[in-house]
């Protein structure tokens, strides 16, 4: 089986304007975005550039290996994946721009975005999917039941700023929240930049509300949206999408397989599968039912109290849960103890109201 690392060794011998830009590369730069380049890439309003290769370089020289390979999630392969692209004539000579980079505890924020140049008329904006802090999965449950969330305005507020030139083409991407951050700010830019865009890639990422996909901004750029997902997609399915998708094999199982790194390649596709597994069908069927069988508000007390409950064990992103992980849930059960009846009974009612879907999906019902 190939991913795209082994994409890399096959295709990375031809620069764009000998193979085209494609669904695989797309996933690459995606992915690259979830490196930290603060310090390295030069921000909005500079008028430097850095190519990947020199941004690589920069990186390990600052890392140490050691450092990055203490991030278990499946962003921690990306600095690797980003120094085997960089060593390529495809992509090391690829030029990084307006690098914007920031976690805000009180507005419940992660957002993190670069402009990529691909060649003189074609430039692909990646946005950053959810990392590994506690603020930005937080802010992915927020979804949920606020529209828009923070970052998703930034996303609108980011493209609208920083793309100056009045031509060329337009690509937004990203994976996990960063392909619903391509989505979103796809519709709400200014049309002058809309009319440039000539893809929008949402890598897994999660939907939008119901209203959402209703607008009319959003049912004029669906035939620009392309959605990958896993064979097991369970971030990608979540809320509502208008736009079709492909499904792709991956080698991970479960809902492991959102770790892009997992995904099949075949010469400079992904490999396609026919649709969904049926677990995947039956799992989202049943999230889908739990998230609208709660109204807002409902939703909202659920997050801030099980987000609440995580923090209580002084973790500030999902790695440090992991490292002390019997530590961590003994100080989580501890708060859980602490709450009033009242908090801990509509905390076990949603999750049993969870448990009783997934049984009902699983029935057939």
């Amino acid at each position: 089986m190939s991913n795209v690392s082994d994409y890399l060794k096959w295709r990375g011998d031809l620069d764009f304007s000998q193979a085209p830009f494609n669904d695989v590369d797309n996933l690459i730069l995606a992915q690259i975005a979830y490196v930290d380049m603060a310090g390295i890439v030069p921000v909005p309003g500079s008028v430097e550039s850095i190519t990947l290769a020199e941004a690589s370089a920069t990186f390990f020289d600052i890392h140490d290996e050691k450092e990055i390979k203490r991030c278990k999630s499946f962003i921690g392969k990306a600095p690797f994946l980003m120094r085997e692209a960089a060593a390529t004539k495809r992509f090391g000579s690829l030029v990084l721009t307006n690098y914007v980079d920031y976690v805000d505890g009180g507005k419940e924020e992660q957002f993190s975005a670069f402009h990529i140049r691909i060649d003189n008329r074609t430039t692909y904006i990646a946005f950053r999917g959810t990392d590994d802090t506690l603020v930005g999965w937080k802010e992915d449950f927020n979804m949920s039941f606020i529209s828009p969330v923070p970052s998703q305005k930034d996303a609108v507020k980011y493209v609208d700023t920083t793309i100056e030139r009045p031509e060329g083409k337009l690509i937004f991407g990203g994976h996990s929240k960063g392909g619903n951050l391509a989505v979103y700010a796809a519709v709400f830019a200014r049309p002058s930049i809309k009319k440039r865009i000539i893809a929008v890639y949402n890598n897994d990422g999660p939907g939008f509300d119901s209203e959402f996909v209703k607008k009319d901004d959003y049912i004029a750029i669906l035939p620009k949206i392309k959605s990958i997902v896993p064979y097991g997609s369970v971030v990608g399915m979540l809320l509502n999408h208008g736009e079709d998708y492909d499904v792709v094999k991956s080698s991970q199982t479960g809902v492991m397989q959102h770790d892009s790194m997992s995904w099949q390649v075949i010469g400079p596709e992904f490999e396609k599968m026919e649709d969904l597994s049926p677990r995947s069908r039956k799992l989202n069927k049943a999230l889908s039912a739990w998230i609208e069988g709660l109204s807002y508000e409902q939703r909202a007390e659920f997050v801030d109290t099980l987000f609440a409950l995580v923090s209580a064990s002084g973790a500030k992103n999902l790695s440090e849960i992991s490292i002390a992980k019997f530590k961590s849930i003994n100080t989580v059960l501890k708060s859980f103890r602490a709450l009033d009846r009242t908090e801990r009974t509509m905390i076990l009612k949603i999750l049993a109201s969870l448990t009783g879907e997934i049984g009902k999906a699983y029935k057939g019902e």
